[in-house]
Formats: structure tokens, sequence, C-alpha cells
């Protein structure tokens, strides 16, 4: 009894899916006979087509391609600079710094202080300063210095307009 009961579930489970199958028969979108290869609903570039673009593009044609890359402007430019001991790295207006080794504190002649924008913070003169982070100058006169005590050099990628000067 239970096996004739199990062949014949077995039985409407396979007949009722053919005959969802044959009734629920949908095509793919895109997967229709009537799309031809090259017409506008499925397109073809060819080697031609490429070749023929970049030629257009060398020769100063008409390009709704992308525009070239720019090179950054020396403003722009990351430079490497070597704080001593007894040196000060002084920001001009908007420079970036990011200290890469050594144990660096902030200098600021007023109250004010710098943003370290990887953390969000306002580091204020005397704050040590974590490592990789990326700090921003919004005014001249603030900068870094080797921390007091600190024998090691500071290495130090900058963005933007310095000066190094010796500490009083």
């Amino acid at each position: 009894m239970k096996r004739m009961l199990k062949l014949g579930m077995a039985a409407v489970a396979i007949g009722g899916g053919i005959w969802i199958g044959s009734v629920m028969n949908i095509t793919a979108d895109g997967a229709s006979v009537n799309s031809q290869p090259g017409t506008a609903d499925d397109p073809v570039v060819t080697k031609s087509y490429v070749d023929q673009a970049i030629q257009n593009a060398l020769n100063g044609g008409g390009s709704a391609g992308p525009s070239e890359p720019s090179t950054p402007s020396a403003g722009e430019e990351l430079k490497i600079v070597v704080v001593k001991p007894g040196q000060r790295l002084v920001a001009g207006a908007g420079t970036e710094f990011i200290v890469r080794s050594g144990k660096a504190v902030i200098y600021s002649a007023d109250a004010n202080g710098v943003a370290d924008l990887t953390v969000g913070q306002d580091l204020t003169n005397g704050t040590a300063i974590t490592n990789n982070h990326l700090l921003s100058f919004p005014r001249e006169g603030r900068g870094i210095e080797v921390q007091q005590g600190n024998k090691y050099n500071l290495t130090v990628m900058v963005r933007g307009n310095y000066n190094l000067f010796l500490v009083p």
C-alpha cells in the first residue's frame, strides 16, 4: 500500500512538472530567434571598427571615448621629505602630510591644530602623530617635528608647499 502511494505521488509530481513546463513556455530575453547579429538589438564590434575608431582618436578626430588621463601638476605630486631631529617641517596652506616612519608631534603656534583626516580628529600642539595617517594643514605656520628625545629621522610624504626650519 505504501509502495503504491509513493509510486502514485512520484507519477503526479513528474506529470505536474511536465505540464507546468509546457504551459509556462516563456523564452528568456535576448534569446529570441528574431535578433540578428549586427543589428541595433544585437550589436557586433569587429576588429576593423575598433581599428578605425583608434585611428580617428589618434588623428584628433572627434571621440566619444574616454579622454587621456592628465598628469598631476607640481602642487599635486607627492614628495618624500626626511626630517632630522632638531628640524621642523612647516606646511603651507592646504598641504597634506603622511608620516611614514619615525615618531612625530604636531607643531602649531596658535591654539588651533591640524586635521587628522584618517580618524577625523583635530590634533593640537604637541600631540603625537600616528604613522600612515593623512594630515591636512588648513593654514600656514603649522607643521610637525621629531618627538622630543627621539634620535631617529622622520620620513614624510608631502603634497603641497612646505619649509624645513631648525627648531630654536
